[in-house]
Formats: C-alpha cells, structure tokens, sequence
C-alpha cells in the first residue's frame, strides 16, 4: 500500500509542476533538480522515473515523527510530525526585535523530509511576520521558511539536501560545497530570478561557532543572501527589498541577514 500511495503521489506531484511550469513560474532547470522533470521533448511523461525512486522513499510514508539520530554538529535532531507554519517567534525584546527559532517540532516538509533539518534561527524588528510558503515561490518546494513586511521586504530560508548537488557523505560544509563565487553563482538566480552576472556588489565569509558563512549583496534587484551547510544540508538565507526599501531600511535589512545561524 505504501509503494501505491508514493507512486501515486510523485505521479500527482509531476502533473503539479508541469501546471506551474507551463505558467512560467518555476524554470524548467530547477524543476529538473527537485527531481520533477515534467514532459520530455517526446510529449511522455516521466511518472515513470518516480516510479523507480518508489523502493527507496515508500518506506518513509510510515517513519514521520520518528526520533532520528543525525552526525551533524554530534546532537541527535528530532525531526517533527507538524507541517506548516508553527510560531517560533520570541516576544520582543529592550530594542523590539524578536528571534525566530525553527520550531523542533516543524516536519521537514515541502518534499524535502528524507532527513531532520537542524535548526537555525535569526531576528526581525517588530512588523515582520511569517507568511506562507507556496510551490510556485523561486525555489519551490526546498522553502522551509517565509517572512515579510510590507514597508520593508521580505525574506525566505532555502533548505536543500547538498546530495542534490553534490556527491558529499556526512557533515558538509559550506567550503567542501564550494567557493563563494561558486555557490553564489549556482543559486543566486534562483533567488533573485535572474543572472546574477554583474550583480554582486559584496561577498563577505565569517566564521561563527566553528561554521562558515558566506554572505553576499546583491543589486539590482537589491538582495543579500547568506548561505551555510550543517549535516547534510545547504541553507540559503536570501533578503529581497524594491529600490525604496533599501534606501529606506538597509540597516534594518543587513542587521535581520547578519542575525541568521545554525543552532
């Protein structure tokens, strides 16, 4: 039954992207690395390579919930049985800000789930708040995380399994990934939607509690995106504001990107 249900779904799921991608929504190019290729050329659809990934994930229909041990950062995650959006923000602080945390109850979510995600948290001033996250965003179903604020901007946390992209076993990092010349140019358009060539204005790589981060501004559009790597996982923290909005609250912008870590 497990084996009908996930062949029946990835087939489903297929027909979905092929509706959005006809739409222009999400590129063809990313759709092709969340392993959802749509029609070929031949007008046949590829259900059947869904198919084929059945024996391996129809097992993992039954396991949601369960506690799973995880060699990143030597904690055991446990990964949650609650999808969607769960509250995860403190009360503000003196200054008004709050810290998002991801809930340790949140599932992995968004068909990305073959492995717990280990937390990561960052802080907003007051009026941000989360929004929901849909297939048709850039970056598709590997969005665990929206937030916005109309006056402002808006961000959102990508969180993608490195094997997508790379043939890398155990606790990743972000330098075994690549350089930050290389990971910006990999996955800046789809953040920003575009060709990122030209674009970046900053790159910047800290280190925090043993990890690396690179961060970079980007303009136009006016983006900064901070990525890292914990356990098996590529995090893309990406910051997205009009032409006003960074003139007007750069300095809000740059404190929320320089705010986001792994926990």
């Amino acid at each position: 039954m497990g084996t009908l249900f996930t062949a029946s779904y990835l087939s489903s799921r297929n027909l979905q992207v092929n509706k959005i991608q006809a739409k222009g929504l999400l590129p063809g190019k990313f759709t092709e690395r969340l392993g959802f290729r749509g029609n070929g050329a031949d007008g046949e659809n590829t259900a059947g390579s869904a198919g084929r990934r059945t024996a391996m994930v129809s097992g993992l229909c039954f396991v949601s919930g369960m506690i799973m041990g995880f060699a990143g950062d030597g904690l055991a995650v446990k990964q949650g049985i609650l999808a969607g959006r769960i509250p995860g923000l403190s009360e503000p602080d003196e200054k008004g800000w709050r810290t998002y945390r991801r809930p340790d109850d949140k599932s992995g979510g968004h068909g990305v789930g073959w492995s717990p995600i280990i937390p990561y948290l960052f802080k907003v001033p007051e009026g941000w708040e989360e929004v929901p996250v849909s297939i048709a965003d850039l970056g598709g179903t590997e969005i665990d995380l929206r937030f916005a604020n109309s006056q402002e901007g808006r961000l959102f946390v990508i969180v993608a399994p490195v094997l997508r992209f790379t043939d890398l076993g155990g606790d990743a990092t972000i330098e075994k990934i690549g350089s930050p010349e290389k990971v910006i140019s990999a996955f800046g358009p789809e953040v920003i939607g575009e060709n990122i060539e030209g674009k970046v204005l900053k790159t910047k790589v800290e280190e925090y509690s043993g990890r690396t981060y690179y961060q970079f501004e980007l303009e136009p559009p006016h983006a900064i995106v901070t990525a890292t790597a914990a356990g098996n996982r590529l995090y893309l923290f990406s910051i997205i504001a009009s032409g006003l909005q960074w003139k007007r609250h750069y300095k809000n912008l740059k404190q929320i990107a320089d705010s986001f870590r792994i926990v």
